[in-house]
């Protein structure tokens, strides 16, 4: 069987995406890669790529030079985790109190990680996540 081999992509659908670009941005830090009037893409750690997709911009196929991209669209509070390194997270708690956003919820893991729960302006449930939360990280 053929193997995969990692997630390139994760999407989440906002309201306003200038609203987003600014908490994503600013915020988390993150470094855009494009974007046009139905999204943005955004640089995870030079692994793996944050879409944010204008709700409802994605309900009608996208004809490109290259293929099509089918319809797709999401709805509802949605959630994801972003990995950091464990000595970065009072850095992170403290970047968070800074811009007023409000940590919901911490957990420690038996396997020695931590996690810090938030939201951003869309309602999705943000989690910064340190190794030692899965047997994989």
């Amino acid at each position: 069987m053929p193997k995969l081999s990692g997630v390139i992509e994760t999407a989440l659908y906002v309201d306003d995406l200038e609203r987003a670009r600014a908490f994503y941005k600013e915020v988390l830090g993150l470094v855009p890669l494009t974007s046009d009037q139905r999204f943005l893409a955004f640089d995870v750690g030079g692994r793996s790529v944050l879409l944010l997709f204008r709700r409802g911009s994605t309900l009608e196929p996208v004809h490109l030079p290259g293929g099509t991209i089918p319809p797709h669209d999401g709805s509802g509070p949605l959630h994801m985790a972003f990995a950091i390194e464990a000595g970065e997270l009072p850095g992170w708690e403290s970047r968070l109190r800074e811009h007023n956003v409000v940590i919901e919820g911490r957990t420690d893991w038996p396997r020695g990680g931590h996690s810090v729960y938030f939201r951003d302006p869309d309602n999705h449930l943000l989690e910064l996540v340190t190794p030692g939360v899965w047997a994989i990280y």
